[in-house]
């Protein structure tokens, strides 16, 4: 029986110590890192390769369906599963076109976590149980062979930046975090508004809540 390296990436501590507890019942899974967001999980990859990324998608800084595409780059071979309280349609179509390789909902995390691993690391999509009643597997084959979502005219560095300020981080903060400078930054932004028609920065968070960039309760606190 192969043994599976596992990475958590979640910003709660506390449900980190809870997935690991689950994933390490099996004798053929260990749990070998774990961060707190996308960025934090970027620079984890790059000394200790895995099998399977265990990702929240509500993570500070770089979220969790923006950090799949720096994950593939890395660690191509490794499978994605997504854990996350987000039912809705935009968050698993995102995930979905994203390359993610699962996506399971955190309330079924204690039945169907270790089902989900399994299935993913034989190369099958898993979907909660839950959403699998709701969204026709023809539609989702349909977005994983690469259809187009909400959010395909912007680049994936634009993508970054959105999901950046609708965090709440400015772009003195997005420049150190993505190493580039202000100017870029606000070259990104100045893009990105164009391309939305958006006219403001809550415009901008707006639409990044309207296509999964961003989860509801910020804005609502925005």
């Amino acid at each position: 029986m192969k043994n599976y390296k596992i990475i958590l990436a979640d910003d709660h501590a506390l449900i980190r110590r809870g997935l690991k507890k689950i994933i390490e019942s099996e004798s053929n899974m260990r749990v070998v890192g774990e961060a707190k967001d996308g960025l934090e999980l970027i620079k984890l990859l790059k000394i200790q390769p895995a099998d399977l990324i265990l990702l929240d998608i509500s993570m500070p800084n770089l979220r969790g369906i923006e950090a799949v595409n720096e994950v593939k780059n890395i660690n191509p071979q490794a499978k994605i599963l997504i854990l996350t309280m987000h039912s809705s349609k935009e968050f698993l179509y995102s995930a979905v076109q994203a390359g993610c390789d699962g996506y399971v909902l955190k309330e079924d995390s204690d039945v169907e976590l270790l089902t989900a691993i399994r299935h993913c690391m034989q190369g099958k999509f898993y979907i909660s149980p839950v959403l699998s009643d709701c969204y026709l597997p023809e539609e989702l084959a349909r977005i994983r062979a690469g259809a187009k979502v909400n959010g395909e005219r912007l680049t994936n560095r634009e993508k970054q930046i959105i999901a950046l300020v609708s965090a709440g981080n400015k772009s003195k903060e997005i420049s150190e975090l993505l190493r580039i400078s202000i100017r870029t930054v606000e070259h990104h932004r100045a893009n990105i508004m164009r391309k939305i028609g958006a006219k403001n920065t809550a415009e901008m968070i707006m639409y990044a809540v309207q296509h999964g960039f961003v989860p509801e309760p910020f804005f609502k606190e925005f």
